[in-house]
């Protein structure tokens, strides 16, 4: 009888599963904000298929033509023991008839934005978009100011139109139809697939197409591009799976994942390139499904929400395509010296006597540090953002503050744009309309969600941060934005369909607009979610971490990947977020935290170290100190990071290309372009680590290793930190605090084992360009 339940059982467990995979399949959205599917609609057999054909007429001057789209239904097939679908032509039955075509011809656009730049635009309406780019949050004002570049040079060559430039071409193929983009030698990178690929293959593949849902007549666009043998495709924003996506199924729609152990995102980038050349911006808001050989192995499959395919399209290495991707969307500014301190907070001070004694304390253990901040608890009711001070709690905040400037602390705030129904701003947030609507003009939610799209909620939003800022205030904790309402209704005039993804944007922007307002050229805030073109408002952190190795792992991936994604500072919670960090996994971390552009400790208490045990505070005033007096460095290659769209922490083969090797690595970084770093991911005292060609200097034993796979022992700092060869680092002499640094004692030490010239980089405040050190 207990073997027949434990049967019983584990059928009703199998059939609750298959029904969930059925309804997941089906597109159905359980629970709020969670990622969006966009597969499932492309195989939908109520939808109408068009599958691009051919080109019909092109002007190859204008960049313009228009191409035949062939409609087709998806059939049921049977073939013995299987029950697939294959694509077949279809004849409509549209009624009246003369009013549509079968076989639609639309609009395709290419233009050029510079020598390694292409746009693509393809219609799948006879109406173009009124949308500007002049309007487009997304897009920086360099590129509005700039807009296309000169023609490529143009030839007809048989069956095809060829751009080219000096670093590739793009070739548009009439019949059958493709998008064919090739390096300099004439190599194909990748190409667009056409219903005639599937020809020598069982698995017929939805080419290159669009739906027209049975459910609306909606429509959605699926570019589908080839992946070639041995290709590894990059980016896609803060994603915490492994860095290579080929194989991976990446939905860019923002969520809360709860941390970065999952494959949710709360910082998607509609943005990818490949080792083979390549990049692409898919340029739209919509939610984007990302089938990166998941489905089938030799295609890109980009399923988007969207009806309109726009592509801007990158040819060169790594550095190359970064520098184009954020001549477009803009680069991260250059953040204020004090920033890149020590940031010291927990879940959260809950008092102005708190405050003022984790500064004390800081001080008194010698530990460096620039930054306190109060998380959840300064308010009246923790977690109610009413924008003042708990006056029970906070006797005093202006003399809080100036006491805490006086001691060389800035001061961080938290809060978030979701206002409860107890909120004290909540009836005039909703008398006021500047929220998120639903189709009623009523409520979607609960919360009233601040609408970024309405200037009103941005003027009245940036008011009330201004009176803190006016305060004494240095900075502003951007927390949440991942939950705009799908079913929302924005004064954009745009739905929660292309505004969800936007609205991280749209609320950094307006905080980041308020802070540099108030500190004009040193803006900065300290956000979690983000979406294409968020980089220009920094900076962001990696979200809220389990403590545990996989914790710290996901943290890493996630950080290397939003790098590979155009932003340049990240940070995250040293030791994790969720419980009281582990006293190993906090030390085994601290190097990758202070080893970060920035650096914080944050968490479930406790995080100050002095509160864990004597040796973990030495082994935290060590990391700090190796910061500190490493700020040149580390002031330096911020600032080339901000003038050419890298991160700071950044994937080995950004660095090194050309190093096959180097593309393989995920769980070690360059920390700027000389200094490499790979934590201890578990416990121990060593770790495997690859080496790219070249020697390599231990900063902290001074050993020599050469390339290639290496057993290292970690130093006193528990980490393995090398330094290329032919570096000169610069350091000054320590101090606690950034503003007492003193850069006239800047100590150049040079890294050098077989190289013959040894170069460095400075940058000191109120310098306005990098200076170049050889020797």
């Amino acid at each position: 009888m207990k073997k027949f339940y434990v049967l019983l059982f584990a059928f009703q467990f199998s059939l609750l599963a298959s029904v969930a995979q059925i309804q997941t399949n089906a597109g159905i959205q359980y629970l709020q904000a969670m990622q969006k599917d966009m597969s499932t609609d492309f195989y939908d057999l109520s939808n109408t298929y068009f599958l691009a054909d051919s080109i019909v007429s092109f002007d190859a001057q204008k960049g313009e033509g228009m191409v035949q789209w062939k409609r087709y239904r998806l059939s049921p097939r049977q073939a013995f023991n299987l029950n697939g679908y294959w694509p077949v032509r279809m004849q409509m039955l549209d009624f009246p008839d003369a009013a549509y075509e079968n076989d639609p011809e639309l609009k395709i656009k290419v233009e050029f934005i510079s020598p390694r730049t292409a746009r693509i635009r393809i219609l799948t309406t006879p109406i173009e978009p009124k949308c500007s780019d002049q309007d487009d949050v997304m897009f920086c004002d360099g590129f509005k100011a700039k807009g296309k570049g000169q023609l490529w040079a143009t030839k007809s060559v048989g069956n095809a139109i060829v751009y080219s430039s000096p670093y590739g071409s793009i070739e548009i193929q009439k019949y059958p139809w493709r998008i064919v983009i090739k390096d300099a030698q004439g190599r194909i990178l990748t190409q667009t697939r056409h219903n005639v690929d599937n020809d020598s293959s069982q698995v017929k593949l939805l080419p290159f197409s669009f739906i027209k849902r049975g459910s609306d007549n909606s429509r959605s666009i699926n570019p589908v591009l080839t992946l070639a043998p041995g290709e590894r495709i990059y980016g896609c924003g803060e994603s915490f799976t492994s860095l290579n996506k080929v194989g991976q199924k990446v939905h860019l729609s923002v969520t809360d994942p709860q941390g970065p152990e999952t494959d949710g995102q709360y910082k998607p980038v509609p943005f990818f390139f490949s080792n083979r050349g390549y990049g692409v911006f898919m340029h739209t808001s919509a939610p984007v499904t990302c089938d990166f050989g998941a489905s089938y192995i030799g295609a890109s499959r980009l399923f988007m929400a969207d009806e309109l395919m726009d592509f801007f399209v990158f040819l060169g290495e790594p550095k190359d395509i970064l520098n184009e991707y954020t001549e477009i969307t803009g680069k991260s500014p250059m953040l204020p010296l004090w920033s890149f301190g020590t940031w010291m907070s927990r879940i959260t001070y809950f008092s102005q006597q708190e405050g003022l004694e984790i500064a004390r304390q800081l001080r008194a253990h010698k530990i460096p540090s620039d930054v306190i901040h109060f998380d959840t608890g300064w308010f009246g009711v923790d977690w109610q953002c009413d924008y003042e001070f708990a006056k029970e709690r906070f006797k005093d905040p202006v003399g809080m503050l100036k006491q805490l400037a006086k001691d060389g602390f800035h001061t961080c705030l938290w809060q978030l744009p979701y206002f409860t129904p107890k909120n004290r701003f909540f009836p005039e947030i909703i008398e006021k309309g500047m929220h998120v609507v639903n189709a009623t003009g009523g409520m979607p939610v609960e919360d009233a969600i601040l609408d970024f799209s309405n200037p009103e909620t941005v003027s009245w939003y940036q008011s009330k941060i201004a009176g803190l800022l006016k305060q004494g205030v240095s900075t502003i904790k951007c927390d949440f934005g991942e939950a705009a309402p799908y079913n929302g209704y924005y004064h954009s005039g745009k739905g929660g369909l292309y505004e969800h993804n936007l609205y991280p944007l749209r609320y950094n922007k307006a905080l980041w607009e308020a802070v540099e307002q108030q500190y004009p050229g040193n803006g900065i805030i300290w956000a979690r979610s983000a979406w294409a073109g968020s980089q220009r408002y920094a900076l962001h952190w990696g979200g809220d971490a389990a403590t545990t190795n996989i914790g710290m792992l996901g943290d890493l991936r996630g950080g290397l990947s939003f790098g590979l994604s155009g932003f340049s500072f990240w940070s995250h919670d040293m030791g994790g977020f969720v419980t009281a960090s582990p006293e190993d996994i906090y030390r085994r971390w601290l190097p990758f935290g202070f080893l970060s552009s920035h650096t914080r400790a944050h968490g479930a208490p406790p995080t100050e170290p002095w509160l864990i045990s004597e040796s973990f505070t030495d082994a935290f005033r060590d990391c700090a100190e190796m910061k500190y007096k490493l700020m040149p460095y580390v002031y330096a290659q911020a600032k080339d990071c901000s003038e050419r769209g890298l991160p700071m922490v950044r994937a080995l083969f950004v660095e090194f290309p050309q190093d096959k090797g180097a593309w393989l690595v995920e769980d070690e970084y360059m920390f700027g372009s000389q200094i490499l770093v790979a934590p201890l991911m578990e416990s121990g005292t060593s770790r495997d680590v690859y080496l790219p060609k070249g020697k390599w200097i231990d900063y902290q034993s001074g050993k020599v290793y050469k390339g290639g796979y290496q057993t290292i022992e970690a130093g006193k700092i528990p980490a393995v930190i090398l330094v290329r060869d032919g570096s000169l680092i610069p350091h000054v002499p320590l101090a606690q605090r950034t503003d007492e640094i003193d850069w006239s004692k800047i100590e150049w030490k040079t890294y050098k084992a077989d190289a013959t010239t040894c170069l460095g980089l400075l940058f000191m405040p109120g310098d306005s360009k990098i200076e170049v050190i050889t020797r």
